[in-house]
């Protein structure tokens, strides 16, 4: 693989794409451009040469063969929630925005199904399926695109229950770097029909191609939901109640570990009034026996380990209330340091080693004296540190950094990951590398041979020069 230099786009480039979507679909306004390199990261970014927002796959190949054949860089665009840079041009090139492509293509409620564009968000989709008794169930928080989930193979709180994006992938439409079309997978529950590639350009974070069309899996709207608090004395009570659960076999929907820390933060951004202590949200789905027999269940293993009264939220507002706080913990983090910006951590290590590894992370935030807080989806592991930032504070930067080295180098060493499920765009690149360092080669192969002039978003996942 040779090694990348800025490879701008030229008029020429430009006038090319202009003429298939229309001068009126192709930006270089600043601020535009700012927009779509930035994300929810901390990092500082690169932005693309222009933006041009696309409305079709044919649109897509189009723009791809014109900058493969003139060896500009694509980099593909949802909604911009990601944090790990992924949307940058560190090379220069052309910023494919998805947005625009957000038609619900089918919905099959027999075979429990549905083909979207790229650019539709999760939030749409539920809105639109709204009565047909389905829903998609991947919530990585934000309302991320479809295409971006697939992208960065999400995952979100109720993975526990119904796992990530790559599980609820049947088949993808992805225009390749030479702009052909490709269609994988297909409607099958299962297959056994040569290589998956749709599991190759999930989480491939655009590297490959750009997924233009999604097909997925929907779920049954359960009959009755239950959701709880609970708030535990340590984080080793309230992670020995996650792992007795899972244990257990309770097929509990959603279990979140929020810290004092961030309890405090969500009282005040959130006006509400919990508990300040290590706190578990949690959800219950099923028939109404099913779930009255996973809170009795819950409860009793709770009540072993020292957590407090449950906090129950019924209906259907107080429970969106609830979850929205949750959600919200980004900005209610920041919120206790006007003008900061996140660093969000994301690490997975084995449910074994969880109790062990977030205790670490909170000894390592005084250490550093940094104002972090620590939430998590502990059912399957995974936990962030939402770290607040000044990044014109060199020090507390480099503090952040040393930090979130420390962190990563721990989860990894104990069969863990450096990223759950924020994907590794340029942040989590000298990690993968230590992660995988056996498996880099045959990634770098893969690369070359899909992408031999490296234009599809440069610079992201794997290290450079190889």
């Amino acid at each position: 693989m040779r090694n990348v230099t800025k490879r701008r786009a030229s008029p020429e480039v430009l006038e090319a794409i202009a003429a298939i979507v229309g001068g009126d679909r192709v930006s270089t306004n600043s601020s535009v451009l700012e927009h779509h390199c930035k994300g929810e990261t901390y990092h500082d970014l690169e932005p693309a040469d222009a933006v041009v927002f696309a409305e079709t796959t044919e649109e897509v190949s189009a723009i791809a063969r014109i900058c493969n054949n003139h060896s500009v860089p694509v980099i593909p665009f949802g909604t911009g929630t990601s944090v790990e840079g992924g949307t940058a041009a560190p090379f220069g090139g052309i910023c494919v925005d998805l947005s625009r492509m957000n038609d619900v293509l089918h919905v099959s409620r027999e075979d429990m199904d549905a083909k979207v564009q790229a650019g539709v968000t999760r939030k749409q989709l539920n809105s639109h399926l709204r009565d047909t008794g389905l829903f998609f169930p991947i919530d990585p928080g934000a309302d991320a695109s479809i295409g971006g989930m697939a992208s960065t193979r999400a995952s979100g709180t109720n993975a526990v229950r119904y796992g990530t994006m790559k599980d609820n992938l049947l088949g993808l439409t992805v225009v390749l770097p030479n702009g052909s079309v490709v269609h994988t997978g297909g409607r099958a529950k299962k297959s056994s029909a040569g290589y998956d590639l749709t599991r190759l350009f999930c989480g491939a974070e655009g590297t490959l191609g750009i997924i233009t069309e999604v097909t997925v899996r929907l779920h049954g709207i359960p009959e009755k939901v239950g959701a709880a608090t609970c708030a535990f004395r340590t984080i080793e009570d309230a992670v020995e109640c996650v792992i007795a659960v899972i244990q257990h076999g309770i097929p509990i929907a959603r279990v979140e570990l929020v810290d004092e820390v961030q309890i405090k933060a969500s009282n005040s951004f959130s006006k509400l009034s919990m508990t300040v202590a290590p706190t578990l949200f949690m959800e219950f789905h099923g028939s109404p026996a099913s779930v009255n027999d996973q809170i009795e269940r819950v409860t009793a293993i709770a009540e072993d380990v020292g957590g407090s009264k449950f906090e129950w939220a019924d209906d259907p507002e107080h429970r969106d209330r609830l979850w929205q706080a949750r959600h919200d913990a980004y900005y209610a983090i920041l919120a206790l340091k006007p003008g900061s910006r996140a660093w969000t951590t994301d690490t997975c290590v084995p449910i074994s080693h969880l109790a062990d590894c977030i205790l670490a992370a909170k000894k390592s935030v005084i250490a550093h004296d940094l104002t972090a807080s620590i939430v998590g989806h502990v059912g399957d592991g995974n936990f962030h540190s939402i770290i607040c930032i000044d990044p014109n504070d060199r020090d507390e930067v480099a503090r952040a950094r040393a930090f979130n080295s420390e962190l990563v180098e721990r989860a990894i060493s104990v069969g863990g990951t450096c990223t759950g499920e924020h994907g590794i765009g340029v942040g989590k690149i000298p990690y993968l590398a230590r992660e995988q360092a056996d498996a880099m080669p045959l990634m770098w192969a893969i690369k070359t041979a899909i992408d031999p002039k490296n234009v599809m978003n440069p610079g992201k996942v794997l290290p450079m020069p190889f």
